[in-house]
This record gives structure tokens, C-alpha cells and sequence, in this order.
């Protein structure tokens, strides 16, 4: 594995906390936000934010509202 630097760190940070690339560049990504301070606190905002999202989209509309809205998706 090799320290990627900060910049491929920063430039794939999305692709990093979706798991969308390849195992080579997860390690190298994860081994240079292991040593660097500054990057593995953006990794923090992210991973962060995508945990409030995942959660803020489990809420589930009243039941009115969910059957008003799918009748008007049926007419």
C-alpha cells in the first residue's frame, strides 16, 4: 500500500465512503486518512452526514398523507 496524499484523499472522499472504488484505493485511502489529521476530520463530516441522512429517510409519511398522495398517483 502506498499514502495516497491529500489531494486523491480529498478528490475521492465520496467514492471512499460509498465504497465505490477499488480495493487497492480503499487501502491506500484508508491508510493516508489513517495518518492525516485534517483529511479523516473531513472523512468525519461526511460519514456523519451520510448517517443523518440514512436516518432522516427512514421516517415514514402519516398514513393520511401516504394515502392521499397514492390516490392521486391512481386517478
Amino acid at each position: 500500500m502506498t499514502d495516497c496524499g491529500c489531494d486523491k484523499a480529498k478528490a475521492e472522499l465520496e467514492e471512499f465512503l460509498h465504497r465505490e472504488l477499488s480495493e487497492q484505493d480503499l487501502a491506500d485511502i484508508q491508510e493516508h486518512l489513517d495518518g492525516c489529521e485534517d483529511c479523516s476530520t473531513e472523512h468525519l463530516v461526511g460519514l456523519t452526514l451520510i448517517q443523518k441522512v440514512q436516518r432522516a429517510c427512514q421516517e415514514k409519511a402519516p398514513d393520511e398523507l401516504r394515502a392521499s398522495i397514492l390516490a392521486k398517483l391512481d386517478a
